[in-house]
């Protein structure tokens, strides 16, 4: 049967279960003795406001869905019509191709070449691992070309704790600065910014429902196991996004009604900020034949 996801591949580990899509090789849900921890969404749709997506060769927007790769202008298709912006990359609608699917892991691959506005072939692989209470998903990308190019990498869950009203959950977040943005665009202008004192600070955690945002944040704080941990609560649940180093970005998006269950939160874990293919801040570069490697996961914790 034909999904506008595409095929949709099942995971299942004791309790736990997750849906992986074709299309996109996208997260469509995650839960655990049938409690829900992402936003789902019917298969038959495309994803609403780019859940569980992986966003690659970058996150976020490209301003003007225009850039220069080695003093040569680049022109990205505009997927963002209204602001004229390129987002969240170029394998969102793309068809991945299956490596191996077993009952608690499966690993899938795209190639990103012949696109406009990207002049160097990429390979992508990307594998999600169920654990009992845990979700591991690996990122890792090949410069197939002939010259270096730099690249991001990020993904969209929204998350959840079962029924739980959005508003009534707290959000914690590792980050010490937030990037102001352009409220028009959705881009950055201006420095960052200490969270210190103003409404961006959530490392003490804060209610959902006190939250408007469509905000970068970095300057994360590693925990103990050098992994950055972004957490939401509520009385005995917390679901914990953690990210290896590598994504020392993280945008936290509030939408008020996303699938018609009211507010959701997302929270993005991102390798490079908006419009870092004309800035340049924090791309990965690599060189021809190089390959980069990058993990983060969501972990649920009761009691």
């Amino acid at each position: 049967m034909a999904y506008r996801t595409g095929e949709q591949f099942e995971l299942t580990r004791g309790s736990a279960r997750a849906v992986v899509t074709e299309i996109g090789a996208g997260l469509r849900a995650f839960e655990i003795g049938g409690t829900p921890y992402v936003e789902s969404f019917d298969p038959e749709e495309s994803p609403p406001k780019g859940a569980g997506q992986v966003l690659l060769p970058w996150p976020n927007r490209t301003r003007d869905a225009r850039w220069t790769h080695r003093g040569e202008p680049q022109r990205l298709e505009v997927t963002e019509p209204p602001r004229g912006n390129a987002i969240h990359g170029l394998v969102r609608r793309k068809e991945w191709r299956l490596v191996e699917h077993a009952e608690s892991a499966i690993t899938m691959t795209v190639d990103v070449v012949d696109e406009p506005g990207w002049p160097v072939p990429l390979h992508a692989v990307v594998s999600y691992d169920l654990a009992p209470r845990e979700l591991t998903v690996t990122h890792e990308v090949r410069n197939e070309g002939t010259e270096p190019i730099g690249f991001g990498v990020g993904t969209h869950p929204y998350l959840r704790i079962g029924d739980v009203p959005t508003d009534e959950l707290t959000l914690t977040l590792s980050a010490t600065r937030v990037r102001p943005h352009l409220p028009d665009e959705q881009l950055p202008y201006g420095p960052e910014q200490d969270v210190a004192g103003t409404g961006y600070d959530l490392r003490e955690g804060r209610r959902v429902g006190e939250l408007d945002l469509d905000t970068t944040f970095t300057g994360l704080r590693a925990g103990a196991d050098g992994r950055y941990h972004h957490l939401l609560a509520h009385a005995d649940t917390t679901v914990d996004v953690w990210t290896e180093p590598a994504f020392g970005w993280v945008q936290v998006f509030t939408p008020a009604d996303l699938v018609g269950r009211g507010r959701a939160v997302a929270v993005e874990p991102m390798t490079c900020p908006a419009d870092a293919l004309n800035s340049g801040t924090d791309l990965i570069h690599l060189d021809p034949g190089e390959s980069w490697r990058g993990s983060w996961g969501i972990r649920v914790v009761t009691g």
